[in-house]
């Protein structure tokens, strides 16, 4: 049996990949939390209680490890980032440092790590891997140098030699198990409870026309298993998106129409946002690992909605 650590098991992504891959007999999945509590899972998931700033800690739970999944990390929604930025740098640079160091001194096979896109310029064009240019917009500073600095980290490790690395620069992720709180979410989660409770109008901050790319779950899920099957280099940055361009006024009327409620609309152009364009080129993906996204934002905001309504309401 493969060994899988999953770091941050207890977050939405975590949450979601550590039920996935428990679904497979061939893996015992280790999961990790720190402050929330174990869910219930199947009998190869062991859960164990950690805190990825502690070395001893993290070293311990490297041993015997085939595979660690990086899903951990002090992370907050677009409120955080604007006012407090400073939240996303130190904790997440300090416990990447000791992962990634104790997967090499433990020998471990594998190491993936969930990274972001907020390095990449704005453009209105799709973006690949290659087009890092550097400069940080000044509102995702914070959170996109520590993101690069791991980046840089484990591509070192990977050049010597002993454990695989694979970097996913994930768009917009959404679906089943994600912040729903106002103050917490990102776009996705917020624009979902807003219709949700809403009566009759939903407001929205800006004129909706900054374009965004969102990935449902279970894709980048099925990104994460043919990662670990299919790729052959020591070190590898892969874009991982829907690679479609959906602006945020199109994204509200979509959750509208899903929720079947009678919401008019009003954006208010007055309320400050993140001036900010992306969505994805993700041929490196297709090429390599033979991967695309199955899930149309049409379905997967339907099958959120209904988990929303199952789980939320």
């Amino acid at each position: 049996m493969k060994k899988i650590l999953i770091c941050g098991a207890t977050g939405f992504i975590g949450k979601n990949v550590t039920l996935a891959l428990s679904k497979n007999k061939n893996y015992e999945v280790h999961a990790v939390r720190f402050k929330r509590n174990a869910y219930k899972t199947p009998k190869n998931v062991i859960w164990h209680k950690a805190d990825l700033r502690n070395p001893k800690s993290v070293n311990s739970l490297t041993k015997n490890i085939d595979i660690v999944i990086q899903l951990a990390a002090t992370t907050s929604g677009s409120k955080d980032i604007v006012s407090t930025p400073y939240v996303h740098v130190t904790d997440n640079a300090i416990m990447n440092s000791y992962i990634l160091r104790s997967c090499f001194d433990n020998k471990v096979k594998h190491f993936i790590f969930t990274s972001c896109t907020v390095m990449y310029p704005s453009s209105k064009k799709a973006t690949s891997e290659n087009h890092f240019t550097g400069e940080i917009i000044e509102k995702y500073k914070g959170v996109g140098e520590t993101k690069v600095y791991i980046e840089k980290i484990a591509k070192f490790f990977s050049s010597l030699g002993l454990t695989k690395h694979t970097i996913i620069r994930h768009s917009n992720i959404y679906g089943p198990h994600d912040k729903y709180d106002l103050d917490k979410s990102h776009v996705f989660g917020a624009t979902i409870t807003k219709v949700m409770n809403a009566n009759s109008k939903l407001d929205v901050w800006g004129d909706g026309s900054e374009i965004r790319d969102f990935l449902y779950i279970d894709d980048l899920i099925s990104f994460i298993k043919l990662s670990i099957n299919k790729q052959k280099s020591f070190y590898e940055i892969y874009n991982c998106g829907s690679g479609k361009a959906v602006s945020i006024k199109k994204l509200c009327n979509l959750i509208v129409k899903g929720s079947k409620k009678p919401l008019k609309i009003n954006f208010n152009k007055n309320k400050p946002t993140i001036p900010f364009d992306l969505h994805l080129n993700c041929k490196k993906a297709r090429k390599d690992l033979g991967w695309y996204p199955k899930v149309s934002i049409e379905d997967g905001i339907n099958k959120t909605i209904k988990w929303w309504k199952n789980n939320i309401a």
